[in-house]
C-alpha cells in the first residue's frame, strides 16, 4: 500500500504522523511511503532520514493526498486537508468528532475510511492509541497550569510546591484515569497539596494504594466539587468518555466563587471540554480570563513536545497501521473487533454511535461496511 504523511498544519503543531524508524518498518513490510518535505522538522527529523528510511519526498500537501491510498496524520485534518480526501481513501489519525460537527459533515462528504486512534479499544477495554497522549497532556498539564499560575501570566502567584513556611498550592484533578494519574504524579513530586476526584471504587482502591498520604482520593460528587473548587489554586480536568462530549463540570455559575488567579487546565478540550466555560485556544494564545479565573484550554497539548509525543504515539499506532496496510482496512478491521471501534466514518456514513449522538447524526453499525 502507498502511505502518505503530510506535514501538520494546525496551529503550533509539530507532531508527524510517522517517525523515520516507523517508516523503515513499513518498507521493510513491503510498503511504499511518501512524506511531505519537512514533514519531521518538529522532531528534528530531517527528509534526508526519511529517504535513507525509504522514503520519497514529495513537496506539497496535495501531492501526498492525491497520491497516497492511506492518510497518516496525528491532529484532526484542518478544512483545507478534508477538501483533499477522497472516496475510498483511508485517514488514520485522531479525530475528535463529538464537539466538531464541520469536520464530521466534511468527513462524511468525502466518501474516505476515516479511523479514529482516540476510540481503538483493546482487550481490557482500554484506549492504547490515546493512552500514551493522555500520559503527556497529564503531566503537561501541570507544567502549563504552574506557569499559569504566575503572576505575570495572570495568576494569583502561587508556587506549586510552597516554601518552608508557605504553604503549597492546592491542586484539584477531576478524574482519575491515565490523564489524572500522570497528572498527581507530576504535581505530588512538585510537593502540592493534590486532591483527586473519582467515581470508580476499583480506580479509587488504585490510586489510593499508589499515592498513599501524598495524595487525597475522594468520591466525586457535585457537592464536593463545588466545595473544592472554591479553595483551589488549580483545577485539571481530566474526564473522558470515549468518543463522546466530554461533560460540563464546573460551571460558569461556579467561578465567581473560585479564588482570583485560580487556574482551569482542560485537558478534555479535544472532546469539547469538562467547564462550561472552555473554548479551545492555541500554543500561540494558551490563556484566557474569565471572572478572573485563568482557563489553559490548548487542543493540542502534547505537540509542544513533539519529538516526545511522537515516539510516544508512533510506538502505539504502527502496529495497526501495518496490519490495515498489509491486510486492507476491510480485512483488518474484520480481524480486530478493538481495531474496528476506531472506525468513526465509512464511506459517507457515521459509524460510532456517539459521535452521532453529540452531533443528532444517523449513524451505521460498522460491522455492515465491512
Amino acid at each position: 500500500m502507498l502511505i502518505g504523511v503530510p506535514k501538520e498544519i494546525k496551529n503550533h503543531e509539530y507532531r508527524v504522523g510517522l517517525t523515520p524508524e516507523s517508516v523503515a518498518e513499513l518498507i521493510h513490510a513491503g510498503h511504499s511511503v511518501i512524506v511531505e518535505a519537512s514533514a519531521g522538522a518538529g522532531i528534528g527529523a530531517s527528509d534526508a532520514s526519511y529517504e535513507t528510511a525509504g522514503a520519497t519526498i514529495r513537496s506539497t500537501a496535495a501531492e501526498i493526498f492525491a497520491e497516497a491510498e492511506m492518510i497518516v496524520k496525528v491532529k484532526e485534518p484542518q478544512a483545507v486537508e478534508r477538501a483533499m480526501l477522497r472516496e475510498g481513501q483511508i485517514l488514520y489519525t485522531y479525530l475528535h468528532l463529538a464537539p466538531d460537527p464541520e469536520q464530521t459533515k466534511d468527513l462524511i462528504r468525502s466518501g474516505a475510511v476515516c479511523i479514529a486512534y482516540e476510540t481503538v479499544t483493546d482487550d481490557n477495554g482500554d484506549l492504547p492509541l490515546l493512552k500514551p497522549m493522555s500520559q503527556v497532556a497529564g503531566r503537561l498539564s501541570i507544567q502549563v497550569g504552574a506557569a499559569a499560575l504566575q503572576k505575570n501570566s495572570g495568576g494569583r502567584g502561587v508556587l506549586l510546591g510552597g516554601v518552608p513556611g508557605v504553604a503549597p498550592a492546592k491542586v484539584v484533578i477531576i478524574g482519575g484515569g491515565d490523564v489524572g494519574f500522570n497528572a498527581a504524579q507530576m504535581a505530588v513530586g512538585l510537593q502540592a497539596d493534590v486532591t483527586i476526584l473519582e467515581r470508580s471504587n476499583v480506580v479509587m482502591e488504585r490510586l489510593s494504594a499508589y499515592f498513599g498520604a501524598s495524595a487525597k482520593v475522594v468520591r466525586s460528587t457535585p457537592s464536593v466539587l463545588a466545595d473544592l473548587v472554591k479553595e483551589a489554586d488549580m483545577i485539571v480536568g481530566a474526564v473522558l468518555i470515549p468518543g463522546a462530549a466530554a461533560p460540563k463540570l464546573i460551571t460558569r455559575e461556579m467561578l465567581p466563587d473560585m479564588l482570583d488567579g485560580s487556574v482551569l487546565v482542560d485537558v478534555a478540550i479535544d472532546q469539547g471540554g469538562c467547564f462550561e466555560t472552555s473554548k479551545a485556544t492555541t500554543h500561540a494564545d494558551p490563556t484566557y480570563i474569565i471572572d478572573g479565573v485563568v482557563h489553559y484550554c490548548v487542543a493540542n497539548m502534547p505537540g509542544a513536545v513533539a519529538r516526545t509525543s511522537t515516539y510516544a504515539l508512533n510506538a502505539a499506532t504502527l502496529g495497526h497501521a501495518k496490519n490495515i496496510a498489509s491486510k486492507g482496512w476491510k480485512k483488518a478491521l474484520s480481524d480486530d473487533p478493538h481495531l474496528l471501534n476506531g472506525l468513526n466514518v465509512c464511506e459517507g456514513k457515521l459509524t460510532y454511535a456517539a459521535v452521532g449522538e453529540a452531533l443528532n447524526i444517523d449513524t451505521v453499525d460498522p460491522t455492515t461496511c465491512l
